[in-house]
Formats: structure tokens, C-alpha cells, sequence
């Protein structure tokens, strides 16, 4: 999931403000280029709120979609499939609008790097720690992207400078990473490898944000041209890979089939462009909050559909690690100069 938060004009991810993740973070988000400033809303069938509570309940399902396909397919299959679907949506999207992919073989070349960060490898971690870890687990792991992008951006990004607000929001975010897991019971109910790659995933999802700031920012390339072609660019990765490590699978069960192609074309595909049209709208910043809805309801979806178990630790840990999440996120009010004092007469 990520993004995997939309990403600034001037940056990565969330947002113009703060410059660190994005709400592609989320599972479902692979976009690869900062989105537009906002632009004036236009007419739409939909309002955006509604297009933001679809857009927050098809990224908290595709953790339980994830788990549903690994199922029946391989993790690295699942993955594939997700991003053919999705690509195709885009694709399709792509010739509706009538633009055209980038032609610059450095361009590809970054996007091609940008793909491996954003889609293909933490696409492909999640897949693999869901064989282990419940979906529920996986959409928590997920919501520290925004916590790993503001370490990275600090240390990375000049113009992001700390503060006591954001150090303390990572702090306290770790916290919450460290209650979820268990921290004061040794971990002894953990699967560490599958925690470990999911862990992974949502810090690829900063480490691109951050690769595209400094290679792809004012390309002169639209928004969605460099979305349809990273995420063509993840696809033919994973084309290459997959065979390397699977057999072609000799049935095919419908259940999880039906899910990779949710998975891809509705949290891939359908997600990213409704996405792009809430940050149009609205504006970024109000588009970022849906990566706080996302843990929420991964964990509801897991608990309720999959019937996976649910400790105290487990939503205890994820209200702390989003409250730390979003104190990264916020800036403080500036403060109103006082009125001067009158002299006495």
C-alpha cells in the first residue's frame, strides 16, 4: 500500500505540504509522478467525499485481496496479475484522454527504477508476507510508510528540516509500531519474516517517493503519462521474474483469480485515477487523510471477512502508530501577533 499517499508538485508524497509520503502508500497507489497543483473543481457524478470513502474502502480491501489470492497463486503471480490489471485500466484511461507515453530513454530509465521501488518490489513483499502474517497485521505494517518517509526525508531532503512536532510524531509512531508487535512479550507470537517483508514493502514506497523527487520532478510529462508507463515498466519487471520462480499454474480457482483482478483493476487501476481526481478537486491535503482510514479498515475487513484473530495490542498499537503518523504530517498554527498593550492614561 504504497503508496503507496499522493505525492507533492515539489516532492514525493502526500502532499505540497509536507514532503514525505504518500497516501500511495497505500497498497494500492503505484503512482509514480507528483500530482498537479489542485485545479478548480469541475463537475463530477459523484461527490468527492463519496469518491473518498470508495477510494478508502478499495485500498483497505486489497490487503484481504492480497491474502485471498495468495490462496491459490503464487505471491510473485499475484503481484503480476494485479499490475496487468491495473495497467491495463490505465492504459485504456491513456487512450480515452488521448495522451501519449514518454519517448525520452532517460525518462524510462528512472521510471523503470521508480517501478521497482513503488510497485513491483513492495507489491511483491506484501504478497509474500501474507503467506505468513494476517491481512490485518500487513494493513498496519503498511501505515508506517508516512513514519519511514519522514526519517528518510530528514536525513535525505535538506529542505526538510526536524522539528520537535514531527520527532516526536516518529517516536511516538514507533511506539505504536512496537505495541502492535508485541514488543514486551518477546515477540513470541510474531512470524518475524513475514513482519520483516511487510515492513519492507511500506519502506520502499518512501525510498521512490524520494528517487522521483530528485529524477522525475518537472519532467514536462503529464501526471498520468508517467503513471500508465511505470506501471508498465513494473509490469514487464514482474513478467521477467515471475517465470524465474513459478510453474504455470495447472488450474486456475476462480476465488483468488477474481480477486487478483479486483486487486489490479479496481485497487490499482480504478483507485489511482479516482485518487488523482480528489487531489485535483480538493487539493492534496485533504486527499492524503485516506491513508489514516486504510489500516482501519483492513483490520475490520480481516477480522470480519477472513475471520482472522484481533488482540488488544492490535488496535491499541494502530491508533498510536496513525496518531504519530499524522503529527508528522501536520504543521503548526502560526501564532496571532498579540494586540499592543494600551498605555495607561
Amino acid at each position: 500500500m504504497s503508496t503507496p499517499a499522493a505525492p507533492s508538485t515539489s516532492a514525493t508524497a502526500p502532499d505540497t505540504a509536507p514532503a514525505t509520503t504518500p497516501t500511495t502508500a497505500a497498497p494500492g497507489m503505484p503512482a509514480p509522478a507528483p500530482p498537479p497543483p489542485p485545479a478548480p473543481a469541475g463537475r463530477h457524478t459523484l461527490d468527492w467525499r463519496v469518491r473518498f470513502a470508495a477510494l478508502s474502502l478499495i485500498w483497505g480491501f486489497s490487503f484481504l485481496l492480497i491474502k485471498v489470492g495468495t490462496q491459490g497463486y503464487a505471491p510473485f503471480q499475484v503481484t503480476l496479475g494485479r499490475l496487468f490489471f491495473g495497467t491495463a485500466v490505465v492504459a485504456a484511461f491513456l487512450v480515452a484522454k488521448r495522451e501519449r507515453l514518454p519517448r525520452s530513454p532517460r525518462v524510462w530509465a528512472h521510471l523503470a527504477v521508480a517501478a521497482l521501488l513503488l510497485n513491483a518490489l513492495p507489491f511483491s513483499l506484501f504478497a509474500y508476507a501474507e503467506l505468513t502474517i494476517p491481512s490485518t497485521l500487513a494493513g498496519i505494517c503498511n501505515a508506517t510508510s508516512p513514519l519511514w518517509g519522514m526519517l528518510l526525508a530528514l536525513v535525505a531532503l535538506s529542505e526538510d528540516r526536524p522539528t520537535r512536532r514531527r520527532v516526536a510524531g516518529l517516536v511516538l509512531g514507533f511506539v505504536g509500531v512496537l505495541t502492535v508487535l508485541g514488543v514486551w512479550q518477546g515477540f513470541s507470537d510474531l512470524e518475524p519474516r513475514g513482519t520483516a517483508m511487510a515492513l519492507l514493502a511500506s519502506l520502499s514506497y518512501p525510498i521512490g517517493w524520494i528517487y522521483i523527487r530528485r529524477t522525475l520532478a518537472g519532467s514536462g510529462h503529464s501526471n498520468l503519462s508517467l503513471t500508465g508507463a511505470q506501471l508498465l515498466m513494473a509490469t514487464i519487471e514482474l513478467a521477467v521474474v515471475t517465470p524465474l520462480f513459478t510453474s504455470v499454474p495447472t488450474h486456475l480457482p476462480l476465488g483468488p483469480l477474481f480477486a487478483v483482478v479486483a486487486l489490479g483493476a479496481l485497487g490499482t487501476g480504478i483507485a489511482l485515477l479516482t485518487q488523482y481526481g480528489i487531489v485535483a478537486e480538493v487539493g492534496p491535503t485533504t486527499a492524503q487523510m485516506v491513508t489514516y482510514f486504510i489500516p482501519v479498515i483492513a483490520t475490520a475487513a480481516g477480522v470480519a471477512v477472513l475471520g482472522e484473530s484481533l488482540t488488544w495490542t492490535t488496535p491499541v498499537g494502530a491508533a498510536v502508530v496513525l496518531a504519530g503518523a499524522a503529527l508528522t504530517q501536520s504543521t503548526p498554527r502560526p501564532r496571532r501577533p498579540r494586540a499592543p498593550r494600551r498605555p495607561h492614561s
